[in-house]
């Protein structure tokens, strides 16, 4: 089955597996973590195993989802890091006939028709559940939830349009920045520009602007320095290349729908000459260059730092150079 955010707080107590996987990798975390408590999983019930060790330990893996716990209440397998060459194996796992755990397997970006999609959506009693990084009208929703649960009553356009413009690429980065700015305005409950620019700078706003912007405004030297700074201040390059996929797919937005979002004075001339340099076609590739470099970083071994570098420096000087021939 294919699932939505309401389809798991209703079905999560009645299926057998669940597949959480996409290019979130805080809203896998979260769901997964939604699944423990929404089981009432005890942690002496709990077996989690990551995919690169499922051959080497899979007589422990059958062994613990085919057996009764002996501390009573459900019991709960984590496969984690999955992709579609373990379809196979966790298959068999899954239709076990003494399953007697529920199996949660989460994954990173997966493709249609791949082997782990193909089970667990056209399955039975199972069900697959994608995470999609925010866009603005969704993170502007969950903004709004999160800091009007905690007491806060107004938030002013200026400060939502710069949270949504630096936020979203990982829920997890989401919820811990919401948290922080939550109690740093708990005397005034009100959320103004200036306090989310204090707050955000532990999260390399600031130079996670200047890099963004200024690598598809074909700016080499401004990108490959703010790229220094973010990785002194120890950026993970998952996060960066899933923020210039969220960036991307804003530019495509711009470019062939003219939906424009809701930039900071700081960055909109740069967006715009973006805008103005790059065709829907060099958008799509590099769109798909991104979904490959975050397998390469999740499956090679090879340093991140090295592959991001590299591919900042191609991607920005490409940029500069569709600038140089719109201008000529």
């Amino acid at each position: 089955m294919k699932w939505k955010e309401s389809d798991f707080n209703t079905g999560i107590l009645k299926i057998r597996a669940l597949l959480i996987y996409g290019m979130d990798a805080g809203q896998v975390d979260e769901f997964c973590d939604k699944a423990i408590e929404k089981n009432e999983i005890e942690k002496d019930n709990l077996f989690a195993i990551d995919s690169n060790d499922l051959k080497d330990k899979q007589d422990a893996l059958f062994a613990e989802a085919c057996s009764a716990s002996m501390f009573g209440g459900r019991k709960m397998v984590i496969i984690s890091n999955a992709g579609d060459s373990d379809a196979k194996q966790i298959a068999e796992l899954i239709e076990h006939p003494s399953l007697d755990a529920t199996v949660i397997v989460t994954a990173g970006e997966l493709r249609a028709g791949g082997g782990l999609r193909a089970l667990f959506e056209n399955g039975e009693n199972i069900a697959a559940l994608p995470c999609y990084t925010d866009d603005a009208k969704t993170l502007a929703a969950l903004i709004q939830k999160d800091l009007f649960a905690t007491g806060i009553k107004q938030i002013t356009p200026d400060a939502m349009g710069y949270m949504t413009s630096h936020l979203g690429g990982d829920r997890g980065i989401t919820r811990s920045f919401l948290n922080k700015i939550s109690l740093y305005v708990d005397d005034k409950k009100i959320v103004e520009l200036q306090d989310v620019e204090k707050c955000l700078p532990d999260t390399g706003a600031a130079d996670t602007d200047e890099f963004l912007f200024s690598l598809t405004s074909g700016h080499i030297h401004q990108t490959m320095t703010a790229l220094d700074r973010l990785f002194y201040d120890n950026s993970e390059p998952n996060m960066l290349v899933r923020m210039l996929d969220s960036h991307f797919k804003r530019l495509m937005m711009a470019v062939v729908e003219g939906q424009m979002p809701r930039l900071f004075w700081k960055v909109a001339d740069k967006f715009n000459l973006a805008i103005k340099i790059w065709p829907e076609s060099e958008i799509t590739n590099v769109l798909i260059r991104l979904n490959e470099l975050e397998k390469q970083l999740r499956t090679t071994g090879m340093p991140g730092e090295i592959l991001l570098r590299d591919f900042s420096l191609k991607l920005s000087v490409r940029a500069a150079k569709l600038a140089l021939k719109r201008r000529s």
